[in-house]
């Protein structure tokens, strides 16, 4: 960590990104669907019922292999089911390529493999886990 900013929206999503050793390049175009149009964001009524797509909201990718730990067993993760580097790598490019297609405008992405602190606020009591299976 050298103290470089690497990438900052305003409101927005942040998505922690890991894939696992089955993942393929076809899933990063659909994840990158479902991440800019999931309905997270309030509409006039009030109903999460408003996308990326809809709030023109910012989207901060940040890779993050541990979210694809194995903590079934034990007192220590294994990363055993996480995709090796070189994969990861190519997913993470395809799938913040993907979005930024979607959305029309630029996508701010963290460095894959780099040790980040990330600060966010977190608006709401709102925190999904999606999945391309």
């Amino acid at each position: 960590m050298d103290g470089t900013l690497i990438g900052e929206i305003g409101t927005g999503l942040c998505v922690f990104l890991g894939f696992e050793q089955a993942d393929t390049m076809a899933q990063t175009g659909r994840m990158a669907e479902r991440i800019c149009h999931y309905r997270v964001f309030a509409d006039e009524a009030g109903r999460m019922n408003r996308s990326l797509v809809d709030t023109g909201g910012g989207l901060l990718l940040v890779p993050n292999f541990t979210l694809a730990a194995d903590t079934g067993k034990g007192t220590r993760a294994s990363f055993t089911p996480a995709a090796g580097p070189q994969s990861a790598a190519q997913l993470f490019a395809s799938l913040h390529s993907h979005s930024a297609a979607l959305l029309g405008r630029q996508v701010a992405g963290g460095r894959f493999g780099a040790s980040m602190q990330v600060e966010l606020v977190n608006d709401g009591p709102v925190t999904f886990t999606l999945a391309c299976k």
